[in-house]
């Protein structure tokens, strides 16, 4: 896999007007889920500030299906956000369990 540095999330409408693109291109659901999501990782893949793929073919040319998952999952925060002491290492979850109760 080609390296990635960075996955810039795309905003609703453009993930909206992706999605319509493939809608148009063809009528099976599988087919359109998977050019749907080449073209989604074409537009959020970067290393060094550029984008990665040149578009959806170089996506769908260059990844697994399996690479492709572990990419969309990434980018949609399903692996889960990290610990807070992860993001920050003075987090004091006791305190902050504290505050929360008030």
């Amino acid at each position: 896999m080609r390296e990635i540095d960075q996955l810039r999330p795309l905003t609703a409408g453009r993930l909206l007007s992706l999605w319509q693109a493939c809608r148009e291109e063809t009528e099976d659901p599988l087919e359109r889920a998977l050019l749907c999501n080449a073209g989604i990782l074409a537009a959020c893949c970067f290393f060094r500030g550029e984008p990665v793929f040149r578009d959806r073919q170089a996506v769908l040319e260059g990844l697994t299906g399996r690479q492709m998952e572990t990419l969309l999952r990434r980018l949609s925060g399903e692996d889960g956000p990290a610990a807070p002491g992860e993001v920050n290492p003075a987090f004091d979850q006791g305190r902050f369990d504290a505050l929360k109760k008030g």
